[in-house]
């Protein structure tokens, strides 16, 4: 008897000890799985220049391996190997929470040319992908897709930008701020969520971004981290060139939290001088005849929810205090912005070609023809848990055009004398509410212009 209950103990005490192991085991290797290691929101940016590529990704726990991207012009035999860098991203909640974002940078891509690719690791590779490179000449004509505020609950046009973004409507994406609402939710795991929610179009397109006011949390943080745009200011401050146009990306929001410091908006308001004073000069506006800047929060609005844009004198507007401090607007009117384009207020509006609160059309019949100052279209209804945001009854007289609809606007950059602008209408399956060109036969600013 005594011999008989030895084996049951032994055999119970056996099975115990198997029972145990996975989690002995994943105890020994840092409680790793296979979730932990395998790639997730991957998705595509531009780098300095617009021939390079840089693919981002995130893993939930360190991979101790080389991050890499595998890649080719054949579907089945990826040739070309490149190698990046892991940085750990802590989140500023209670909780810490840690994930690791792996950037790998592909250089001297041949243009207009497709690539397939997968990134990851020895330990897990991604899904296979593809992407289609630019053009990197002056005269090639960009397609693009330009939105803002599309958050993680109610991304009413998402699945409508998903599918065309697949079918090769677009070259690049625009997000001109807030993101996730927000990034830094759930400790950081609602900002997850939103990442793998737009991977169906950020790992095909360049997916472009401005900061937004609800990026702010932990100074901006989770967006300074998770978005790989060109230049040194981590994302808050860049320009590239695309086809006929200069592009740049500036932060609003340095305006609005100045408890992260004032020297940010000085310092911005000196790299912003410089960059288009480069983008003015005869030599290099005569390749690239337009320039247009993207930032979230507008200078004008008709919005009823009394943001500062429905303000006679905004800060970007007209700078700071009564010294007028860093004011933006005399600064595009001068070195000449053709395009603004914003987000924050959840409608769309086209605005007259405005400067200081004055109207300055090309024409009366062709308003848009040589305007006399900047155009400022303001896209910013594609969808987010804070809805719509309605309008004042009247129309302002520098206000061309609204929609409260929830929708996306398509930019397409024709040429050197023609930039086109819809609005489309999520609500009303995909139809087009609002259509317009810019025309312009000379590349001089408007002070030029005038004398």
């Amino acid at each position: 008897m005594v011999h008989l209950a030895f084996k049951k103990f032994i055999i119970m005490h056996s099975f115990l000890i198997f029972l145990s192991l996975p989690f002995y085991c994943s105890t020994l290797v840092g409680a790793t799985s296979f979730y932990d290691i395998q790639p997730q929101q991957i998705h595509l940016s531009f780098s300095d220049h617009a021939s390079d590529l840089v693919v981002t990704w995130s893993t939930m726990n360190s991979t101790n391996e080389a991050s890499l991207v595998e890649y080719g012009i054949v579907e089945h035999n990826l040739t070309q190997t490149a190698t990046g860098v892991a940085t750990e991203f802590i989140d500023g909640g209670l909780a810490k929470r840690v994930q690791f974002i792996h950037r790998v940078k592909l250089t001297r891509l041949l243009p207009k040319q497709k690539y397939f690719y997968r990134c990851g690791s020895q330990l897990g590779w991604s899904s296979l992908y593809n992407f289609f490179t630019v053009d990197i000449s002056a005269d090639w004509s960009p397609r693009l897709a330009v939105y803002g505020d599309l958050g993680s609950e109610n991304p009413q046009s998402l699945s409508r930008l998903q599918k065309e973004a697949q079918e090769g409507l677009y070259d690049a994406v625009f997000h001109v701020g807030d993101f996730g609402y927000d990034l830094d939710e759930e400790d950081g795991q609602l900002g997850d969520r939103f990442m793998r929610q737009i991977e169906p179009i950020a790992a095909y397109l360049p997916y472009m971004t401005s900061v937004g006011n609800h990026e702010e949390k932990y100074n901006f943080s989770h967006y300074k981290a998770r978005f790989s745009m060109p230049g040194s200011e981590n994302g808050l401050m860049y320009s590239f060139n695309l086809g006929p146009a200069h592009i740049i990306s500036i932060s609003t929001e340095f305006y609005y939290f100045i408890n992260y410091g004032f020297k940010q908006i000085a310092l911005q308001y000196d790299w912003l001088t410089r960059d288009l004073e480069e983008a003015n000069a005869p030599e290099n506006r005569t390749v690239r005849p337009w320039i247009i800047t993207m930032g979230h929060r507008p200078m004008y609005c008709s919005n009823t929810d009394e943001d500062d844009c429905t303000k006679k004198d905004t800060l970007t507007r007209v700078g700071l205090s009564v010294f007028h401090w860093f004011a933006l607007e005399p600064l595009f009117y001068k070195h000449g912005v053709d395009l603004a384009l914003w987000a924050h207020e959840h409608s769309y509006e086209r605005l007259w070609p405005i400067y200081n609160r004055t109207v300055m059309n090309g024409s009366l019949d062709h308003p848009y023809t040589n305007p006399k100052a900047p155009v400022h279209v303001t896209t910013g209804s594609a969808g987010c848990r804070e809805e719509r945001d309605e309008f004042i009854p009247e129309l302002p007289y520098w206000s061309a055009f609204r929609s409260k609809d929830y929708g996306y606007s398509r930019l397409f950059i024709a040429n050197k004398t023609h930039l086109h602008l819809e609005q489309v209408s999520d609500d009303q399956n995909g139809r087009v509410v609002d259509d317009f060109w810019i025309r312009k036969d000379h590349v001089r600013g408007y002070l030029d212009h005038e004398s």
